[in-house]
């Protein structure tokens, strides 16, 4: 992997990297909401450089919602790192204000989440509730940036301003494995508003996405329509895979969908959010 040193790094990364290391250094320590997304991932790892092994704790909660590629390598980048990771069950899946799907869900994820980090941290004094929102989410759709101000949960990114970019180019600074890795959002995510969340969809898509992977797509959604799915690769994708659709189709729709079509106009990163200014 290319390594970027602090000299190849602009004078404003370089400001910023200071920034973020006095906003750590004013807390005794952090409990982290970790997913395994790089967003995540830098706070997490910055917590533990900045404020130290025995002040950096990570939790993930093993939900459905979450892949369990996303959920093994959020462990092995514990391991590797040599960060403290705790392991909880969130029970949003049971809550019908999530289940039914709203166009406000992740509020509801999120007030699961930090609710149990918040608890967590009763455990440690002094120490914050972070999360890894990042300062170009303030102009997207985030219902759960409201759970987290509800319930007093810090984003160190928001406040130091690091855009995305900004965070993947800190990121592969430190050589963190997933600096470039695609944005995974839950699965949750890939059926539309007002089409309940349940188990049996969610584990359909993530199948569905899984073989999209083994054929070399990793950018990838698969949108659960009920009883037919629907495929987004990357717009420069599309033509590889037009050539191996029909193998790919017959091994999604075995999954139980009933037909799955493929959207020629790309991937597009909160497609469904479309239909909330409808």
């Amino acid at each position: 992997m290319l390594r970027i040193t602090m000299n190849q790094l602009s004078s404003e990364l370089k400001d910023k990297l200071t920034t973020l290391k006095t906003w750590f250094s004013q807390y005794k320590g952090s409990i982290v909401a970790f997913s395994g997304g790089i967003d995540s991932t830098l706070v997490l790892y910055l917590a533990r450089k900045f404020q130290g092994k025995e002040n950096a704790i990570g939790v993930i909660s093993k939900s459905e919602s979450l892949k369990q590629k996303d959920f093994n390598m959020a462990e092995d980048f514990c391991k590797a790192f040599d960060i403290t990771l705790e392991v909880i069950k969130t029970d949003e899946l049971n809550d019908d204000r999530y289940n039914s799907n709203p166009v406000n869900r992740c509020f509801f994820c999120k007030e699961h989440l930090f609710t149990d980090l918040t608890k967590i941290a009763e455990m440690y004094p002094d120490f914050k509730v972070l999360s890894g929102t990042n300062h170009d989410d303030l102009g997207d759709y985030r219902p759960g940036i409201d759970a987290a101000k509800k319930l007093n949960v810090l984003s160190p990114m928001v406040d130091c301003k690091i855009t995305k970019q900004e965070l993947r180019e800190i990121a592969r600074y430190f050589e963190l494995p997933n600096w470039d890795k695609p944005a995974s959002p839950c699965l949750s995510s890939r059926m539309p508003y007002g089409h309940k969340v349940t188990r049996e969809k969610l584990l359909q898509v993530e199948m569905a996405e899984n073989i999209l992977n083994d054929y070399g797509f990793n950018d990838v959604r698969v949108r659960h329509f009920e009883t037919y799915g629907k495929i987004e690769v990357l717009k420069d994708d599309l033509e590889k895979l037009n050539i191996q659709k029909d193998e790919i189709v017959k091994k999604i729709t075995a999954l139980g969908f009933s037909e799955i079509v493929i959207d020629d106009e790309g991937l597009v990163s909160g497609k469904l959010n479309r239909a909330i200014g409808k």
